[in-house]
């Protein structure tokens, strides 16, 4: 019995031995499991890092030097290769790269939009890229300038847009152009007024003409068609006024005081002038003669024959003589009402007029600027 009780307990402490070494193996194997997954995991940790920051800096990161905003102009001709040089000038090394990177996959090269488009500060590489591949550029703040002819305008307008001042000239000359738009030559000056509006730099022409005349219309539609049509006027013949009105006195308070003048030598009625009295405005002498430097009327200036010249022509002429302003509009919409119906430059020089009612008024007001004229050495 003793013998048996022996061996067995012998057996079972060689198994129970067996089973603790083969948990301690277990144990061990976990543990370097364990450690390996923690090195498997800094190191991912590690890659991914790199990747956020190397994705940041590439990718993410605000791609202007200096972190100021620029601006970018891609026209018709330019390439895949001349918009990375034109990036490049402007880019961070890095973020440039990334742009490249991104443009590369996706074809870039073959699909080219033009436009202006603004990378602000904090545009990233993978933001200027969508916005280029996908035309979202930013549009510019167009203002329509009170020029006096369309070749000044068009100077101006290529200045701030696409198209180039030729082909703007060009179109505002051509009858049938002006026709689209219900004007003439004469009279396609009244399409434009003179506001501040956001367009796309590459707006077509004809785009931008049709969005002049709905801003024509919706300036217009409503308070002041009414009020031409009080006094008699239409919108063209109001703007044609207008332009000569601010060709007179750059002083905006006198304004309304110089449109009825004017009107009311346009509405006199009596046998002299049954159809009403020569405007006699020297501004539309210099704009026949394309002297727009001209201090002095002398008389052989009024020999001109020009429909232009309204001492020759009653009435209004053909159209405008400028681009006339807002204030120039509106001041003839509500005109002064008065009688007077001549006027004189000061002869303070101050940019004010003498008002008269009667010819002889007028003549002693125009020997006092002619003898300031005089003394000043003004020819």
């Amino acid at each position: 019995m003793m013998i048996y009780a022996y061996f067995d307990t012998a057996w079972w402490l060689s198994r129970g031995g067996s089973k603790l070494s083969t948990l301690n193996q277990m144990q061990r194997k976990k543990k370097k499991q364990a450690k390996t997954k923690r090195k498997y995991g800094i190191a991912a940790a590690l890659v991914i890092a790199l990747l956020a920051v190397g994705g940041w800096l590439y990718f993410l990161s605000g791609m202007p030097k200096g972190g100021q905003t620029a601006y970018l102009y891609i026209d018709e001709d330019d390439t895949a290769d001349s918009v990375y040089n034109k990036l490049s000038a402007i880019s961070k090394g890095t973020a440039f790269t990334g742009f490249k990177t991104l443009a590369g996959l996706s074809s870039y090269g073959s699909h080219v939009k033009t436009g202006r488009y603004e990378i602000g500060g904090g545009m990233g590489a993978l933001t200027v890229w969508r916005h280029l591949k996908n035309g979202m550029q930013t549009p510019v703040r167009l203002t329509v300038p009170s020029v006096r002819t369309m070749e000044d305008l068009a100077r101006e307008l290529s200045r701030k847009l696409m198209l180039d001042s030729a082909t703007i000239a060009t179109a505002l000359k051509d009858e049938s152009v002006c026709e689209k738009y219900g004007y003439d030559t004469a009279t396609i000056t009244c399409l434009f007024i003179p506001n501040t509006y956001d367009v796309y730099w590459n707006t077509s022409l004809e785009n931008f003409l049709t969005r002049m005349q709905r801003e024509s219309q919706a300036f217009w539609k409503g308070r002041r068609e009414e009020k031409a049509k009080q006094l008699g006027l239409s919108p063209v013949e109001v703007m044609t006024l207008a332009s000569i009105v601010d060709e007179e006195t750059a002083a905006n308070a006198e304004k309304p005081m110089v449109a009825g003048m004017y009107y009311n030598r346009l509405t006199l009625r009596d046998g002299e002038y049954p159809e009403g009295m020569p405007l006699q405005a020297d501004p539309t002498v210099k704009y026949a003669w394309k002297r727009f430097d001209l201090r002095r009327i002398w008389h052989n200036l009024l020999t001109i024959d020009s429909p232009y010249n309204t001492y020759k022509y009653a009435g209004l002429p053909p159209g405008p003589i400028r681009i006339p302003s807002v204030a120039g509009i509106d001041a003839v919409l509500d005109l002064k009402h008065h009688d007077y119906l001549y006027m004189c430059a000061k002869e303070d020089f101050s940019g004010r007029h003498n008002f008269a009612r009667t010819y002889e008024e007028h003549l002693q007001n125009a020997r006092k600027y002619s003898e300031a004229l005089n003394q000043r050495g003004i020819k």
